[in-house]
């Protein structure tokens, strides 16, 4: 009699076998219950440590503007200013006009605000205590109507190119997107364990954003243990380099801020979390290609070995090590340009400009997830090729020939 098999690992004509099929849905179902006690334990419960008041984030409400012109101010006299009169459209005091005045330049008088008529914005709305004259402030354009149109457009793409699968992924961002939301930045904001949260919330996202992109099988197993042992390996490199760099999380405007007003957070943890949730989004794709780079190399040559396999795979991830390191150090460095541009006129060494906290969180952060990122490549690449090795070897020797030869 032969062995039992499992469903195809990979491809349909190759069987895994049982006990590595097991192994495969015990890993992915531990990593789901971690994920699930993580989510109990750091599940935001209580007041947070900073509310939206302290800010000074009050109601807002929708406006449109019906004139904007050069006028004399209302105060002081002798002065004049753009002054722009916006119609209320939402909330309780919709219908209302909001008169809004922006000092000119006496030497140099262009108008300050670039509010034009029929310009939809927000406004601050003090609330109804407040006098008419100063109830009202500009707060932001209305930017509603073109982020959708992109959005549509985004998603509308996505689902023509990809059909079933790019919905699917579609429904992933949708599900990442609710889980940093609903629990990652609320769970933060109530001082719970800065890692944990996100580790569990990365756990999270990793199990929905892989199982509904690529479905529920073997080859998105794989991927998703090569993904988490990456993220774990990221997240330790974190926590010992931000300690042995003396990394305060306190380099940037806004987490001084936060600092005024919410003194308990834990800042450092708050580095932490960024670094493993941004690279989160790299290494799932470097992980999901991998696998199929294994797949697709032991299609062509089924009779390859584990060896053979795992260097053949490896010398493809190597390529992609190289434009996804790129790309990483790129979107950090992007995210710090204004920084950048301003520590580069400063006339300080490039030894004291890097080993600045404001330069030195960036570099921790591109290089901890960079390591990360590389050392995803002979994990997943490792398993993969063991999966599919022993999926082969075990279909070989229950084929009838073996069986006749052992005879």
């Amino acid at each position: 009699m032969g062995h039992a098999h499992s469903h195809a690992a990979f491809d349909d004509d190759r069987p895994t076998p049982v006990p590595v099929a097991r192994l495969l849905v015990t890993a992915a179902v531990t990593i789901g219950v971690l994920a699930m006690a993580g989510l109990v334990a750091f599940w935001p419960s209580g007041s947070a440590l900073i509310q939206s008041q302290a800010f000074g984030f009050g109601d807002r409400v929708n406006g449109t503007v019906v004139d904007a012109r050069i006028a004399p101010c209302s105060f002081p006299p002798d002065t004049r200013c753009d002054v722009v009169v916006i119609e209320v459209t939402s909330g309780p005091s919709a219908g209302d006009e909001a008169v809004l005045e922006f000092f000119l330049d006496v030497e140099n008088p262009v108008p300050a605000a670039t509010l034009r008529n029929g310009d939809a914005v927000v406004l601050n709305d003090a609330g109804p205590d407040v006098p008419p004259e100063v109830r009202y402030s500009f707060a932001d354009f209305q930017r509603v109507r073109p982020l959708v149109v992109l959005a549509v457009i985004f998603a509308v793409l996505v689902i023509a190119v990809g059909r079933v699968r790019g919905l699917l992924a579609l429904v992933g961002l949708v599900a990442s997107l609710t889980v940093v939301l609903a629990f990652v930045l609320p769970a933060l904001l109530r001082g719970s364990s800065p890692v944990g949260v996100a580790l569990t919330g990365a756990a999270l996202i990793a199990l929905l954003a892989l199982y509904l992109a690529h479905g529920f099988n073997e080859r998105t197993t794989v991927a998703l243990l090569g993904t988490v042992a990456s993220l774990c390996i990221t997240a330790t490199l974190g926590v010992l380099f931000a300690r042995f760099a003396n990394l305060t999380g306190l380099a940037s405007e806004e987490s001084i801020n936060l600092l005024a007003f919410a003194p308990d957070l834990d800042f450092r943890g708050l580095l932490l979390a960024a670094v493993i949730i941004g690279s989160l989004g790299v290494l799932d794709d470097v992980t999901v290609t991998q696998v199929s780079a294994v797949n697709e190399l032991h299609r062509a040559d089924p009779t390859a070995d584990f060896r053979r396999l795992y260097a053949s795979a490896v010398r493809i991830g190597r390529d992609h090590i190289a434009s996804a390191t790129n790309t990483l150090v790129l979107a950090y460095t992007a995210a710090a340009l204004p920084l950048l541009l301003i520590i580069s006129q400063s006339g300080l060494s490039l030894s004291q400009v890097v080993t600045a906290e404001t330069v030195a969180v960036e570099v921790v952060q591109t290089l901890v997830g960079s390591i990360g990122l590389v050392a995803s490549v002979p994990i997943t690449t490792g398993l993969a090729a063991w999966v599919i090795t022993r999926g082969a070897v075990d279909a070989r020797t229950t084929s009838p020939s073996s069986r006749s030869l052992r005879r």
